[in-house]
């Protein structure tokens, strides 16, 4: 039998590759604080921080609608839960090519008006139904959170129709209860 002579040298490297697979990346420890941080946030606060992500310049009533949309639907525009996020949402899509192409906002999908927020959510619920990968074999998990998601879009897409309806017949009337603006600079 014959004995090795690199037998300590084959023993360190065997002890340094055990150390190595213990000691956590960086990407596990910035992973495992994040968790910790989202388990200790309230339920109310963590959708305010998920709408931060989506609509930090957002007019308050598309905030409103976002967060009642957000309560009825039991999930946010972002796939994000407590627990990590359930699939890569449309919305989150649509920022991601804002940041690609270069747009310093890219993070306000839902911009600063109505308008802007339901362009947003109409592109979102476009690009949901017509997927660039039709085939694409899912998860039953991921299935089930992209119907979800989907109601998600319909609800807030209805409830921001609503409120540019309402922004409107008030805009009609909004001067003084005045409906035809002209006739204010007419004299």
């Amino acid at each position: 039998m014959q004995v090795n002579s690199n037998y300590q040298q084959n023993i360190g490297l065997y002890e340094n590759k055990r150390k190595r697979s213990e000691t956590p990346t960086f990407a596990q420890c910035v992973t495992e604080k994040e968790e910790e941080q989202i388990q200790n946030v309230p339920a109310a606060n963590f959708e305010e921080r998920v709408l931060q992500n989506a609509g930090p310049n957002a007019p308050q009533s598309v905030k409103d609608a976002w967060m009642e949309t957000t309560k009825e639907i039991g999930v946010n525009g972002l796939g994000e839960t407590k627990n990590g996020r359930t699939h890569i949402s449309q919305m989150h899509i649509q920022q991601v090519i804002a940041h690609y192409w270069g747009r310093t906002d890219s993070a306000n999908i839902l911009g600063n008006s109505v308008e802007s927020a339901i362009r947003a959510a109409q592109k979102a619920l476009y690009d949901f139904d017509h997927p660039l990968e039709p085939n694409k074999v899912r998860s039953i998990e991921e299935q089930q959170a992209r119907v979800k998601e989907r109601q998600f879009y319909v609800s807030f897409l209805e409830k921001l129709q609503k409120l540019l309806t309402e922004n409107k017949e008030q805009g009609e009337t909004g001067l003084c209860g005045v409906s035809d603006k002209t006739s204010l600079y007419s004299k």
